[in-house]
């Protein structure tokens, strides 16, 4: 039941937003309260900057890989394939795919010895495959042992993410530390559930949405499309980080 909601909650949200909106803005006392905000927000929506900015705030920053001492193994979130298209003979990343590279980056650079792989399905029906499968594919083509890779397809939520890993791990007790590779905008979350149900892992943020500061009249001036995207990426993810906090999952 807790899957099904959460898939829908952000689609009530906004929709009974709007109503509301369109209520209020028929009473000319709310109108006239209502208008400046309005105003403002559609001034600050497509600005790249605030939205860069706000969303720096909210990602977990990246880290010098010199800075990580090495561990057993890497758990490696998945939500970054898209597997309701066809045909069914290939692997479609896609975004998020920063996630898969970072793995096999800190892999080869001896930084971690193993690489689990936590996901099912994210989606409401049936799929041919799940995403952790996928990812595996993309690992062995890229020449990663089939011994160095273990897999967890049962999880469709960040929580089952940790809480199935954990069972997991209970039969490899070799693996003492874990990275825990996902994208930046959700390493509070997803480190959050680990953490609740007893792992202690390291974070590893990949797939940043955002870029650097810059002095650019364009960074700070320009409207841009991608901004809107931001906020709407960073109210998703603050809905959800509060909703498992008050279900007590993270």
């Amino acid at each position: 039941m807790f899957f099904l909601l959460s898939k829908l909650l952000l689609y009530a949200i906004l929709p009974v937003g709007i109503w509301l909106t369109v209520r209020m803005l028929r009473n000319p006392k709310w109108r006239r309260r209502l208008l400046p905000v309005i105003i403002g927000l559609t001034v600050i929506g497509p600005n790249n900057a605030l939205s860069n900015e706000a969303l720096l705030v909210w990602e977990l920053p990246p880290a010098p890989l010199r800075s990580l001492a090495h561990h057993d193994a890497g758990v490696l979130l998945t939500g970054i394939t898209q597997i309701h298209k066809s045909p069914h003979d290939r692997v479609y990343l896609g975004p998020g795919a920063d996630r898969l590279t970072n793995t096999l980056w800190l892999y080869r650079a001896g930084r971690i010895d193993r690489i689990i792989i936590s996901g099912g399905s994210g989606a409401v029906g049936q799929v041919a495959h799940t995403e952790a499968r996928d990812l595996y594919t993309l690992l062995r083509l890229a020449g990663v042992p089939r011994a160095h890779i273990l897999l967890e397809e049962r999880s469709r939520n960040t929580r089952e993410n940790a809480l199935f890993t954990k069972e997991l791990l209970t039969q490899h007790p070799e693996i003492k530390s874990l990275v825990l590779i996902t994208s930046a905008f959700h390493q509070r979350r997803a480190l959050g559930c680990f953490r609740r149900v007893g792992l202690a892992p390291t974070p590893w943020p990949a797939d940043f949405r955002t870029t650097d500061r810059q002095l650019d009249p364009d960074y700070w001036l320009l409207p841009s499309a991608a901004a809107v995207s931001r906020w709407f990426l960073l109210l998703h993810e603050m809905t959800g980080f509060v909703t498992y906090k008050l279900l007590g999952y993270c």
